[in-house]
């Protein structure tokens, strides 16, 4: 398993909150988030900030999943991953506007990467973690990943374990917690 480096994590953190611009603080993010699900076995980055054919929608990562043993075999070959480097929980109309992507395409799963979380309560499921269990009613799983688990990670299979535990914690809770 591929370790996952503090100091790399620490300084793509830090680059992003001392970037001088919102642009330059997601691109620290998401390349954060690209250097640490490389890490795990069988995942490589197809895309990055990729506009739809309309114009309308951009995809910050989208990962492609070989499904190997050793990895994320249990999630689809591809992951759209949203990036949120904000200093304050992300709302209901991003959570909502993440989820409407995944739906136009056809697809399953999805990781919101919000720094600081998303609005609401998960016991009580209000604000934007009503819009995580109504996207689970629908068959969408959304996986909102904070700082301080990022921060958690030495390695891929820890990555695995959050992954599994997230999807476990959606199935029996009916939210993210």
């Amino acid at each position: 398993m591929g370790a996952i480096d503090r100091n790399v994590v620490e300084t793509f953190l830090a680059t992003g909150a001392n970037g001088t611009s919102t642009a330059d603080q997601g691109r620290a993010l998401e390349e954060l988030i690209c250097y640490v699900f490389t890490r795990v076995p069988g995942i490589s980055i197809t895309r990055r900030n990729q506009l739809n054919v309309f114009q309308t929608e951009e995809i910050d990562i989208a990962l492609w999943n070989d499904a190997t043993a050793d990895g994320l075999f249990f999630l689809p070959n591809i992951v759209l991953v949203e990036c949120k480097n904000w200093s304050h929980p992300v709302g209901s109309s991003e959570v909502s506007w993440f989820d409407n992507k995944l739906r136009s395409r056809g697809l399953n799963y999805g990781i919101l990467i919000a720094t600081n979380g998303i609005t609401g309560n998960a016991r009580e499921l209000t604000a934007a973690h009503s819009l995580v269990a109504g996207a689970l009613r629908e068959g969408r799983r959304l996986l909102v990943f904070q700082r301080h688990e990022i921060l958690s990670l030495k390695d891929a299979g820890d990555l695995i374990r959050m992954v599994k535990e997230k999807l476990c914690d959606l199935a029996v809770l009916g939210s993210v917690t």
